[in-house]
């Protein structure tokens, strides 16, 4: 089936409020689209194919990558992410394609070591613009990726880059600058919420495995309290660890159950009758209900509290600030000791700060503590 037919059988099935192919900006350079495949499409194979989609293998969610390979990186958290995004935007009968993009692209700006890293980066950046990693997702689509002899960066659609620029959860909030105040698609707007969904949960599966937070410190949580108690009495000689495997997959079933059932009772509340309803409505459309919000806040303050908080991640968070300060003040007082490449780029562009910053976030953790271990260990080849 022909592009301009697949896109004619899209406006027909999927939901008015759906975002359309057909109805797409368009992108930062021309370019003839593909006679078969959806501008969508090829935005979400163009970011899986890209390094900064590769590197993510070996960037921190919370655990480094060393401390185990059953830790969730992030790119397994994107797939994730990823999943959710596209179950509900299935059942709302949306365009899965473009919520998939998004959930992919989502995290690529992030820096190693996870959210420790984008603060430490921030901090080393703040009289020279900051960092924030929902930006940086989008300057590497539009800038530092280089794959095409035609443009910079993957020339994405408007629609994912917007919602790049736009994703906001309660760790981020970015300023979104030309892309402007109205609200995102629906379908970014889920990619949102199967971000919190994803992060909560693997993140209580992994605090689990290592053994930071217990089974039994979770019994005073509610939603926790409630999906075992309903395994035990079904199957009540059942293992620690199917318990934990089974009370995360009804907990995560459950919170996407709440998320499509609220998001159809906001579209019908607020009269939402298409496109240009959902973009200029006051707040978001995509939400949990109250009650599963209220449940939601409790889980993260437990994690916050119990897992966030613990000494061994306040210690790897402490030990990423070090490494990140100490490559940052080493490019920055000798330039160069970058990379040819890099160094050949600071003094075409002079921006150095800029430069280096944009450097350091594309490393990967082990590439990270390699670097340092380079610069600083006098034993270490250079």
């Amino acid at each position: 089936m022909l592009r301009v037919e697949r896109e004619i059988k899209e406006e027909k099935e999927l939901s008015p409020v759906a975002a359309l192919n057909s109805l797409s900006k368009g992108r930062q350079h021309e370019e003839t689209e593909h006679e078969y495949r959806l501008a969508f499409e090829r935005d979400r194979d163009r970011i899986i194919h890209c390094s900064a989609f590769r590197r993510m293998e070996y960037k921190t969610q919370v655990f480094f990558y060393h401390e185990g390979d059953y830790y969730r990186t992030r790119l397994t958290h994107s797939l994730e992410v990823s999943q959710i995004s596209r179950s509900v935007s299935l059942a709302l009968n949306l365009n899965e394609t473009l919520a998939e993009a998004l959930a992919l692209a989502h995290d690529m700006g992030h820096t190693p070591f996870g959210h420790s890293g984008e603060r430490s980066m921030d901090l080393l950046m703040k009289d020279h613009g900051g960092f924030e990693h929902n930006l940086h997702s989008l300057r590497i689509v539009d800038l530092l990726e280089y794959r095409y002899p035609e443009f910079p960066g993957l020339n994405l659609t408007w629609d994912v880059r917007e919602g790049i620029a736009k994703h906001s959860t309660d760790y981020d909030k970015p300023e979104v600058g030309v892309f402007g105040d109205t609200q995102p698609s629906l379908e970014s707007q889920i990619v949102e919420l199967a971000d919190e969904i994803a992060y909560n949960n693997h993140d209580l599966d992994d605090g689990l495995t290592s053994k930071m937070i217990s089974q039994e410190q979770l019994e005073d949580v509610e939603i926790w309290k409630k999906v075992t108690d309903d395994i035990l009495r079904e199957k009540p000689l059942i293992s620690p660890t199917m318990l934990k495997h089974g009370a995360i997959r009804r907990i995560i079933n459950w919170q996407v159950s709440d998320l499509i059932a609220n998001i159809s009772r906001n579209l019908k509340e607020m009269k939402i009758a298409d496109r240009d309803d959902l973009m200029q409505a006051d707040k978001r459309i995509a939400s949990f209900s109250d009650e599963m919000s209220e449940i939601n806040r409790e889980l993260k303050a437990f994690l916050m509290e119990n897992l966030y908080s613990h000494y061994r991640v306040i210690r790897m968070s402490e030990k990423a600030h070090r490494i990140l300060t100490d490559l940052f003040n080493a490019y920055l007082d000798k330039p160069a000791q970058l990379p040819p490449h890099v160094f050949a780029k600071v003094r075409k562009e002079g921006n150095v700060h800029r430069i280096v910053c944009d450097y350091i976030a594309g490393m990967t953790d082990k590439f990270a503590l390699d670097e340092h271990q380079k610069l600083f260990d006098p034993t270490a080849r250079v």
